[in-house]
């Protein structure tokens, strides 16, 4: 097995993307409502001096930096199911570990992967892996990232491909141009147009527990160096998120700003097609803790190349097998992988559900449930609730590192 996973030659991204095809085609998601390409990355910690492409990395979730391997994932995300659809393992500049040994052919897969891994940066690679999937003939309607991809060029690149992006955007101090209060156009970044425009004027999200303000204003997509300005109108979306513990009310750091080059889109549906990113935190936490992310025993980039994609494999047949039913036919792993799937497809149909026809069905059926109907609403909410806040990151942690 492990000279399997050693060998140069072999194809693992090729096949990992003809096994996702094969699932979208026969279980017949190309018939979903809503498809989204997710791009996110995951850190895994590792050490050695012989371990090929490890270098430093700064991890969010512990907010220092570590030793290991970062790995971006493009995947398909749709109301019901999420396909891992490309990987790349990426080396930073920093503290990066050299090859053990010259490849042996300097023009095979993995040489090239590895080339691609030390030279590309993060938006290349991810532009790439979009182009890839849609000429395999996985198609998508949206591009769903969070703030790290929040960019002119990600935008760009989803523009050029067709795909309207919904992006979590940081609040620093690229500037929009923008009509407030009726005054000329002016120059603001994200913080500036919370003050002047946003603070103050908050409005309920029909059905949901925050509230948000949109604003349309024109962003220029140009370098600004060379390029002539390139004025495109988008939509911002600001989202007032949960207060850290605490706190009695959402201060001024506790707000998360969403960007989409399709202004006709309604806040509600915006927040509904981002939740579907969560079908990435979800893959990755499955893959880490059941599926053998990076876990083989080798020291070799080939090694590591092929694992990011047999898991993403692993994955995919599990996904096939929840559609078709075979319950019978996998083990405990696929029971975990079950429950994380059912709460994403749950949360999911909920946004089609209106909670007044819920609230009514329930009051109908109060003599037969035996206990009162306004607990199990509070239930309800509280679930839907901690879903959306995760999906749309609007704990009090991630706000506080997107406004630093």
């Amino acid at each position: 097995m492990y000279d399997l996973l050693k060998r140069e030659d072999v194809n693992w991204r090729e096949f990992n993307l003809l096994t996702a095809k094969e699932v979208y085609r026969k279980n017949g998601q190309n018939g979903n409502r809503i498809k989204a390409f997710v791009l996110d990355d995951s850190i895994k910690t590792r050490r050695g001096k012989r371990m090929e492409g490890v270098s430093s990395h700064f991890d969010h979730v512990t907010n220092r930096h570590v030793m290991g391997q970062q790995v971006l994932t493009l995947g398909l995300a749709m109301e019901e199911v999420f396909l891992p659809v490309d990987s790349q393992v990426y080396v930073s500049k920093t503290k990066a570990t050299e090859l053990n040994r010259p490849f042996k052919d300097g023009r095979s897969v993995v040489a090239k992967r590895y080339q691609e891994a030390t030279e590309q940066g993060k938006p290349e690679m991810a532009a790439n892996m979009m182009k890839r999937a849609l000429r395999t003939g996985l198609a998508a309607d949206y591009l769903l990232a969070d703030a790290w991809f929040g960019t002119k060029p990600m935008i760009r690149t989803a523009q050029d491909l067709g795909i309207c992006p919904i992006l979590r955007m940081k609040k620093n101090k690229m500037k929009y141009r923008a009509v407030i209060k009726g005054r000329k156009k002016e120059f603001l970044d994200a913080k500036a147009l919370y003050a002047h425009a946003v603070k103050g004027e908050w409005k309920k999200v029909r059905g949901m527990p925050w509230k948000a303000v949109e604003l349309e204003v024109e962003l220029d997509l140009s370098d600004g160096k060379t390029d002539p300005p390139e004025w495109m109108a988008v939509k911002l979306l600001f989202v007032r998120g949960v207060s850290a513990p605490g706190e009695p009310d959402v201060g001024k750091k506790d707000w998360a700003l969403f960007l989409t080059t399709d202004t006709r889109l309604s806040i509600s549906k915006i927040l509904e097609i981002y939740a579907l990113r969560w079908g990435i935190e979800v893959y990755f936490k499955e893959a880490k803790q059941h599926l053998g992310f990076l876990a083989e025993q080798t020291a070799s980039f080939a090694s590591h190349t092929a694992s990011i994609h047999l898991c993403a494999i692993r994955y995919l047949m599990l996904v096939h097998a929840k559609i078709e039913g075979a319950e019978a036919r996998v083990g405990d792993v696929r029971a975990n992988v079950q429950d994380q799937l059912d709460m994403l497809n749950l949360a999911g149909r909920l946004w089609q559900v209106f909670r007044a026809i819920i609230s009514g069905t329930l009051h109908e059926m109060q003599k037969t449930l035996g206990c009162m109907v306004g607990a199990i609403m509070d239930l309800v909410d509280q679930r839907v609730n901690d879903f959306f806040v995760r999906s749309l990151q609007l704990d009090a942690f991630t706000l506080q590192l997107e406004h630093d």
